[in-house]
């Protein structure tokens, strides 16, 4: 049986897919092939992985990479796939859906922009308000009659942990020295809490808990997190732009616990099984926040939140009213086994 996952981006969106490997797997009890088609940006945290068959990047934009896709489409449709489903559930996966010419397209009832046209497998809406976690996971029980507990398997490779263990040792931490690690940098302006905020808990870090914080994230997160670790006084690591997804799934593993807005790393953070202390102003953590019990989710119930803007008319008030004496009781919370552990990571080196 071969079957084909389409869930193209985004970080998050991809490591909230991974437990679907894990029950196709254990639910289907007869030789199966699994492909997953992804876009570029989220793809470094799928390669290699021993639970997909064939790792298929696309490129995002038609316009722009129109020859590539078109060879990508045709080799999909050669691979005559008896099942795709379409975890994405947008006009862009609908796209690949109708080139991939699998026999058995299987998706949501209810997903957005039109994507179920080219479905012909619609078997339930799904509950806008339930994780998105447990919402694929009703799509692979669908297909595969898998209903087991809810298992991330995360692969790992050896030259990422290589890499991560020489970046810690330059920066003056031994194997075994606790470290704490901090995303403080989202895509939307409105999920980010305040430079102040962010330097404040970096010396709570240090001072009352004797950890080091470790600060990581992409080339373009540099400029904003340079003014959190220069306010002077935090003894921070700074690591940005210095890891690749694999490499920060690498980082996360080692770390005791990472405290990050409501950002992609977040949910390789709960894979991996590290502790989340998560801040979250305009979305909603029920639908896509740290999944599993271990975490601790801080956000104001405004009246207005979540609002699901991208722009605040009332200067972000639902993350700005954050203190960051309420992150450091949250980090020291679960730091003290007062937030017990929920969902199960399964590592997978190679």
């Amino acid at each position: 049986m071969k079957i084909l996952i389409i869930k193209l981006s985004s970080i998050g969106d991809c490591v909230h897919t991974l437990p679907v490997l894990h029950a196709l797997r254990e639910g289907i009890r007869e030789d199966i092939e699994i492909d997953w088609l992804v876009e570029e940006a989220a793809s470094s945290i799928l390669t290699g992985h021993p639970l997909i068959d064939e790792l298929i990047v696309s490129r995002r934009g038609w316009r722009k990479n129109f020859a590539y896709n078109l060879s990508i489409s045709r080799y999909l449709n050669n691979k005559k796939y008896d099942i795709v489903i379409d975890f994405q559930g947008l006009a862009k996966s609908a796209i690949w859906v109708l080139l991939s010419g699998g026999k058995r397209k299987v998706g949501f009832s209810n997903s957005r922009e039109l994507s179920t046209f080219f479905l012909n497998d619609k078997p339930m809406a799904y509950d806008p308000d339930m994780h998105a976690v447990d919402r694929y996971m009703e799509l692979a029980k669908y297909i595969s009659g898998y209903g087991g507990e809810v298992v991330f398997p995360v692969h790992i490779d050896r030259a990422a942990e290589a890499r991560v263990a020489s970046l810690l040792r330059d920066s003056g931490i031994s194997p075994g020295d606790p470290f704490v690690v901090l995303f403080p940098v989202a895509r939307w302006a409105t999920k980010l809490w305040t430079v102040e905020g962010f330097s404040e808990v970096t010396r709570g870090i240090s001072g009352r808990f004797g950890m080091k914080a470790v600060f990581a994230g992409g080339p373009e997160d540099r400029e904003y997190i340079s003014r959190i670790t220069g306010a002077g006084g935090s003894g921070a690591v700074d690591l940005t732009g210095k890891t690749g997804l694999m490499e920060l799934a690498a980082l996360l593993s080692l770390s005791r616990l990472a405290v990050t807005v409501d950002t992609g790393p977040m949910h390789i953070a709960c894979a991996v099984g590290t502790p989340v202390v998560a801040l979250f102003g305009p979305t909603a953590p029920w639908r896509t926040g740290p999944y599993g019990d271990k975490n601790v989710v801080i956000r104001k119930a405004l009246p207005c939140s979540p609002c699901f803007k991208r722009v605040c008319p009332t200067d972000n008030e639902c993350t700005r009213d954050i203190t960051p004496e309420e992150v450091l009781d949250a980090i020291g919370a679960v730091l003290g086994g007062e937030a017990v552990s929920g969902s199960k990571a399964a590592r997978v080196n190679a």
